[in-house]
């Protein structure tokens, strides 16, 4: 065996996640608690489903994944599946529409839950060692991994004490690309200062590492074995320079290695500037964490369209809610927004860039900016798109940066993107808001929430510290569907994953202009518009006498009022007749 390669100290040792820093192993009863989960997921949206025709599902959905994957590795340049397209098409495609909408909604996160039921983890021999002598030797560390949830990769990471070893984590779940795709290891190189002919790749399968090292040209590519190392789905031409049966073996030629004479090799800052793959251009419609466009939502079932007439004060079929504004009332944090740019100040300085406080809080606040201007540009008279956490990150807050700092953002940017929404501001519940959750808990009328945000992850959190999320049955979010409201495909997706027709729906949100408009468009039978949210009095009041389309059927002081509409306490309605839906 050639080892010379080894000769050479790395700038960089990038590793593989699932057998070079962890040992995986499957939980026999894995499968079966985790259609449990799923079960439990979709009876919160008052859908039934058979826990083992949930795990039959499941089943098929990972050997059709496992075929796919295997395919993808005889690609040049493959693209990472999106995350509702692995439930819609995989693990969820032979299920109802109901069941795959509610499912595909709540999709990142489904992933992140099922990843630990299915799989153990354990710490491989030798990575903590390995990890001490790149510290030691000043060699930078980063994770490139093909992975579903790297959410919960990193969960792992930073339980196992590790995240602070590593620069950047690479994820293909989060930038849109997988391995053997050469740009997964150029991009961590290039977010750690310099390129793959000078780092040492380290993964566990040939189909995908190796060929992936060769195809970035880096400087060595090493083999430890796991599962499959020693069989591969098919024939691979190209071949490690080196393979050990544990990380513990790489340690002392690390150690060993001689480091390369200052000013040697091609210079970092000449990558490309652009983000990989899927994640540059428009990205119109893309997925948070995934990558293309989003899949289209299906259309409710066929229903005769009732006379639309006001609707008799009564319980709904269904509740969709807005988040802010209508659940929560939220003040702004600056101290936890300063908080944020310190600490990516430190994480940009561990991968090698040197950035302090003042600089990355106003390369934010810049890149908030840009991203209000984008939306702006946006018509709503079509199909409205989300913004993606990696465009927003390379392009908007990334702009104008070199290279290794903007692909430091791009590779972290889900994670930086959750981190961003829980600094912005602070969220208290809004009056009754639990009282009406409740109600529809206790008389079947499942919820959806229905909500324009930067990250519905962060949005799940806090219903969570509500004590409210387990009352919630459907989620739509915009950087989750890649469509915004008004799009009036944010509340079908909702309506479909509920099992009702919009026009035996409440709508309530804080802005006529986003979402009574949307309820308008999709056909909802009642829509409410709750002051003290974004929209002033004199805005809410102007919607009243404005436009068809902008007019709701009822505006309540608080949440907490809808109960009153529900039953016989007085609630005047409005004059505005309900507008038929556009198609």
């Amino acid at each position: 065996m050639d080892t010379s390669p080894l000769r050479h100290r790395p700038d960089a040792l990038l590793l593989d996640f699932g057998g070079v820093v962890f040992q995986t192993r499957k939980r026999p009863e894995g499968r079966t608690e985790a259609a449990h989960h799923l079960h439990r997921v979709l009876a919160r949206a008052g859908h039934h489903v058979d826990p083992d025709l949930l795990r039959g599902s499941l089943d098929a959905g990972l050997a059709a994944l496992k075929d796919w994957k295997n395919a993808a590795g005889r690609r040049r340049t493959p693209a990472e599946l999106d995350h509702r397209t692995i439930w819609t098409d995989f693990l969820a495609s032979d299920l109802d529409d109901r069941a795959r909408e509610i499912l595909a909604g709540s999709a990142a996160e489904l992933l992140a839950d099922m990843s630990p039921l299915i799989s153990e983890h354990e710490v491989r021999p030798g990575v903590r060692e390995l990890l001490a002598a790149a510290g030691t030797l000043g060699v930078r560390a980063g994770i490139v991994s093909n992975a579903h949830s790297g959410r919960s990769h990193r969960r792992i990471l930073r339980e196992a004490g590790l995240e602070d070893r590593f620069g950047v984590q690479v994820y293909s779940d989060e930038v849109g690309i997988r391995k053997p795709h050469p740009e997964m290891i150029a991009l961590a190189a290039r977010a750690l200062g310099t390129v793959p002919e000078r780092c040492w790749y380290v993964g566990d399968t040939q189909d995908r590492d190796v060929v992936a090292g060769r195809r970035a040209g880096t400087g060595a590519v090493i083999l430890t074995r796991h599962h499959h190392t020693d069989t591969p789905p098919y024939p691979v031409r190209e071949r490690a320079d080196a393979v050990f049966d544990t990380p513990e073996g790489l340690v002392v030629p690390l150690l060993h290695s001689f480091p390369a004479e200052p000013g040697a090799g091609p210079d970092p800052e000449a990558g490309p500037a652009s983000a990989p793959g899927p994640a540059s251009g428009a990205e119109a419609g893309g997925t948070a964490g995934g990558s293309g466009s989003a899949q289209p939502v299906p259309e409710p079932r066929t229903v005769p369209e009732p006379p639309r007439v006001p609707r008799p004060r009564r319980a709904p079929a269904a509740l969709l809610l807005d988040q802010g504004g209508v659940i929560a009332r939220s003040t702004a944090t600056p101290d936890a927004q300063r908080d944020f740019a310190r600490s990516l100040a430190v994480r940009l300085d561990r991968a090698g860039y040197a950035a302090t406080t003042d600089t990355v809080l106003a390369l934010v606040l810049s890149g908030r900016d840009r991203y209000r201007a984008w939306k702006a540009a946006h018509p709503e008279d079509g199909p409205i798109p989300e913004i993606t956490p990696r465009r927003f990150w390379f392009d908007m807050v990334g702009h104008g940066l070199p290279p290794r700092a903007r692909a430091f953002l791009l590779a972290e940017s889900a994670e930086l993107t959750l981190e961003y929404a829980r600094s912005k501001s602070h969220a208290t519940l809004r009056s009754g808001v639990r009282e009406v959750l409740e109600f529809c808990a206790g008389n079947g009328v499942p919820v959806g929430i229905v909500s324009n945000t930067v990250c519905g992850r962060a949005v799940r959190e806090e219903l969570d510290r509500f004590d409210v999320l387990h009352l919630v049955g459907a989620h739509v979010y915009s950087d989750e569907l890649g469509r915004r409201k008004p799009d009036p495909a944010t509340v079908r997706a909702a309506t479909t994953a509920l099992g009702v027709s919009a026009a035996d729906c409440w709508f309530v949100g804080d802005k006529p202009w986003r979402d009574t408009a949307a309820a308008h468009r999709a056909g909802v039978g009642v829509s409410v518009i709750v002051r003290g949210g974004s929209a002033s009095d004199e805005q809410i009041d102007a919607a009243l006498t404005g436009p068809a389309d902008l007019r709701p059927t009822h505006v309540i002081d608080e949440t907490g009022d809808l109960l009153g509409l529900w039953t016989d306490t007085p609630a005047p309605l409005t004059d505005s007749e309900p507008v038929p839906s556009t198609p």
